[in-house]
């Protein structure tokens, strides 16, 4: 029996009692939750919902709870029922009922833990979006992780996603950019306020391999050159590192499109019809300041050249346009002080900032190499790159490592500890199950131990205290995947999967022997251990496959 599953038992207990006292069924919730007890010795599931309806009723909590344990006491699968305190109900589910969990997750397969909580949302996630003036940095790689994962968790709980990557390819950046490219392909130093690094020669000479004519050009058309070629080869190299990283975007949208098609002056137009905007000294800026802004703020200068702001105004429009109800931006630490003009231009536009706009601010990441920092790339020069960090740990260790924190918490990796092959790898530690559980599946089909038809399935001999726990463990997962999508934080599952799924089989692999030893006769007993070994190998892969990291058959 799932927690789903015992809820609804515990909903119908409710509609039965309500019944048999004339008490009003309007009061009774479309649906209730169970929860595993702090302490395992009150039993395997605990539920409020008498401390819930009680004050809706008249009913005294714990007269309430006592009516609900006796109808949930004759409920197929629940072995006995307490109550705690002023109304708590602990739960204990008899064998038959725990163990068949562990057919619902086989049989599921990649299907266990995926629900409809968000069905119906449109959710448009921008996340990285790194300038195409050098590599992702470490930062940005957080974001990827990240960022990520969560695509998948939102997915995985039913809401329709779109994955996007804003690709700034206008603006005094790219100016900087394509000036340090002429630079080096003239052989002179970067200018002062350029880019610097071995990456830049090598575009630069690139950029005169496809474009030899630029030799022969002035440095205005020669700079516009190295604009346009430098930018698409960087921005194909961003894409090329991410792609080996496992993160391929719906969308790479442009900011030069929104300066092309005159989205900037749509938005301008749109605010200018909600009453936002005024003319002050030449320019034209937008009162943000009446939704909790700092400062008002210009969307065109003086001088007529539109502000970065401008564009993010443009941008988000044009997602809203595309029928997202709600718009997630992933940002770095030195972008907190975007939330309050951003939340105020989407209200300006007449949105609610905190329906539609959502804006996530990842903490900074450091890499720690003999127990100092990494501060130097051999290619790049000031930054650690995707490409450095992947390097020095690989894809999965890289992922996981940086999905495991909360994105608003600054953390240091350390190479070393993510390199080692032992338990104190958190990765190893995870895969290391997911390799087990594999290595125990393909043993037992040696020795003839195959898990058989489902009906003859003996979840009563899963009895053994390891199993209940770990068949508990895993129970947990639907939970957990929603939990970790409606909060936006997928570190929720990493962690799950450490310390409930890898803890709860290290100790049942311990305590209970799945494989015959030497003549010893295959039994009913081995069978049910095998489907609760495969049903742990299903829920590992499956959270490790929201995270983007693989479930290895050994290791």
């Amino acid at each position: 029996m799932t927690p789903a599953e015992l809820a609804s038992v515990v909903l119908a207990a409710a509609h039965a009692v309500f019944d048999q006292r004339g008490l009003d069924r309007a009061a009774l919730p479309e649906r209730t939750v169970v929860e595993r007890p702090r302490n395992p010795e009150h039993g395997d599931y605990a539920s409020t919902l008498a401390l819930q309806l009680s004050k809706k009723v008249g009913v005294p909590p714990r007269e309430l709870a006592t009516a609900l344990a006796d109808e949930l006491g004759r409920a197929a699968g629940v072995k006995s029922v307490e109550i705690a305190g002023p109304g708590f109900l602990n739960i204990r589910l008899d064998a038959a009922a725990a163990g068949q969990l562990a057919r619902v997750i086989v049989e599921a397969g990649a299907e266990y833990g995926r629900s409809d909580r968000l069905a119906g949302e449109r959710i448009n996630l921008e996340f990285v979006s790194a300038n195409p003036t050098g590599p992702v940095h470490i930062g940005g790689v957080r974001w990827a992780a990240v960022g990520d994962a969560l695509s998948r968790l939102l997915r995985a709980t039913g809401a329709d996603v779109g994955t996007e990557y804003y690709f700034n390819d206008a603006g005094s950046q790219i100016d900087r950019f394509a000036r340090s490219l002429l630079a080096a392909a003239k052989g002179e130093a970067a200018p002062e306020d350029g880019y610097g690094g071995a990456y830049i020669a090598e575009i630069a000479t690139e950029v005169q391999a496809r474009r030899p004519e630029v030799r022969s050009l002035d440095d205005d058309a020669a700079q516009e050159v190295f604009r346009v070629e430098g930018v698409a080869l960087m921005f194909d190299e961003i894409r090329s590192s991410l792609r080996d990283f496992g993160v391929e975007f719906d969308t790479y949208f442009n900011e030069k499109d929104l300066h092309d098609r005159g989205e900037l002056d749509l938005a301008l137009n749109r605010l200018r019809a909600q009453g936002h905007l005024y003319e002050s000294e030449g320019a034209t800026w937008l009162r943000t300041t009446d939704f909790g802004d700092d400062k008002d703020r210009v969307l065109r200068k003086s001088n007529g050249e539109w502000t970065y702001f401008a564009a993010d105004c443009a941008y988000y429009l044009d997602k809203r346009e595309r029928g997202f109800e709600r718009v997630v931006i992933m940002l770095g630490a030195d972008h907190h002080g975007y939330i309050g003009r951003m939340k105020a231009m989407a209200a300006c536009f007449g949105d609610d900032p905190e329906r539609n706009l959502e804006i996530l601010i990842g903490q900074l990441v450091s890499l720690l190499r003999d127990g100092a920092p990494m501060r130097m790339s051999k290619r790049f020069g000031t930054v650690v790159s995707l490409e450095d960090f992947v390097e020095a740990i690989g894809v999965d260790a890289a992922r996981y490592a940086l999905a495991r924190y909360s994105s608003d918490s600054p953390i240091d990796i350390d190479i070393e500890l993510w390199t080692r092959a032992t338990r104190d790898n958190p990765v190893y530690y995870v895969q290391y199950v997911a390799a087990r559980t594999a290595g125990v599946a393909r043993n037992a089909a040696e020795v003839g131990l195959v898990p058989g038809d489902a009906d003859a399935f003996r979840p009563e001999l899963l009895d053994h205290e390891k199993e209940n726990e770990l068949l508990k463990a895993l129970a947990e997962f639907p939970a957990v995947v929603a939990t970790a999508a409606e909060l936006r934080e997928p570190h929720r599952v990493a962690r799950y999967l450490e310390e409930s799924v890898a803890a709860s089989y290290h100790r049942f692999y311990d305590n209970c022997r799945v494989l015959p030893l030497g003549d010893e006769e295959v039994t009913d007993l081995h069978r049910a251990r095998l489907w609760l070994n495969n049903a742990t190998r299903t829920v590992i892969a499956n959270g490790l496959h929201l995270l983007g990291v693989s479930a290895p058959e050994r290791m």
